[in-house]
């Protein structure tokens, strides 16, 4: 895997070292915050980008909850979302990471992501997903992983496929269909 850790960490839970900010070969990640607002929210009323993300346009007030979501994720659990630039540009391609969330009544760690328009079809979802596994993986130590979309997300279930996801089934999340990816972790003894 062609990475870099970018030396932006501190200690977390536990006394493990929280990655705030790494990059991949094209990409920068940086923890997703408030200084992210304008990004996120040009996201969250884009029509296409939400149509992948459960078909609704989001508030600016349902934005700034959003986010602090994420602040109060990264603070319980060391992990969460990160803010995706293109490195060579600074651009804003989206936001992906990993959070914890009860699934029909289990807890599980979910890999998810979401990429403006003009980023699509262009492997940065792939290349961040893939990246995002091995901190899961090698870093956290998570037993397994999922990933899930809708079921016409044939793009986002490409990712989850050429990142070592395999659909396991058919679910309802926030009221709408969805299918479910997992991942076993090969890497933890």
């Amino acid at each position: 895997m062609n990475h870099k850790k970018s030396g932006k960490t501190r200690v977390g839970m536990g006394g493990a070292r929280v990655i705030e900010e790494f990059q991949t070969e094209r990409l920068t990640a940086r923890r997703l915050g408030y200084g992210d607002f304008d990004d996120i929210f040009r996201m969250h009323t884009d029509p296409a980008v939400m149509a992948t993300l459960g078909g609704r346009l989001w508030s600016e007030d349902e934005t700034r909850a959003f986010l602090a979501r994420v602040d109060a994720h990264w603070e319980e659990h060391g992990f969460g979302l990160w803010s995706v630039r293109h490195t060579a540009t600074g651009a804003f391609a989206g936001r992906a990471g990993l959070r914890r969330l009860p699934l029909d009544g289990v807890a599980e760690d979910e890999l998810l992501y979401g990429y403006s328009k003009e980023w699509w079809g262009k492997g940065i979802a792939t290349e961040m997903a893939a990246f995002l596994a091995h901190i899961a993986f090698s870093r956290l130590r998570f037993p397994t992983l999922v990933s899930f979309t809708l079921p016409t997300n044939t793009a986002s279930r490409r990712v989850m496929e050429k990142t070592g996801f395999v659909y396991e089934r058919n679910f309802i999340y926030s009221g709408l269909p969805h299918v479910l990816y997992r991942q076993r972790n090969c890497v933890a003894a």
